[in-house]
């Protein structure tokens, strides 16, 4: 059974790091792109950023450039979400997400993401 697992989340200052985490349970991620997806209360769930392979693709949204780095332990089965230079607007519930394929890229679109965890929560305030 393919089971995503996050943790990690917490209460953080604005300029504050969080690293979050997904285990992955199930499955091999060698066939799988990871994603880390987010919702803010009132708004969409939004694509935050994805893994393929090794780490050899990434992609972020535009809005976590340079702050975000995304990277998986293939021995532990788990991808990671380092965010540093946190702002209030990153506050919300972060999702990790999991699609099959052959492709060696990945992209950020929700509806391609066969494979949902719980969520955890993120919030960035004073």
């Amino acid at each position: 059974q393919l089971q995503l697992v996050e943790s990690g989340g917490g209460l953080v200052q604005p300029g504050g790091s969080l690293r979050l985490s997904c285990v992955a349970s199930g499955f091999s991620l060698d066939y799988y792109a990871i994603g880390w997806f987010r919702q803010a209360p009132g708004k969409e769930r939004e694509g935050v950023s994805c893994i393929r392979g090794t780490g050899a693709y990434t992609n972020y949204a535009d809005s976590v450039k340079g702050r975000f780095t995304i990277s998986r332990d293939d021995a532990k089965g788990t991808i990671y979400l380092q965010m540093n230079s946190l702002e209030p607007e990153d506050t919300a519930v972060y999702y990790c997400a999991a699609y099959w394929t052959f492709r060696p890229e990945c992209f950020l679109a929700l509806s391609g993401y066969a494979y949902w965890g719980q969520g955890t929560q993120v919030t960035v305030s004073s």
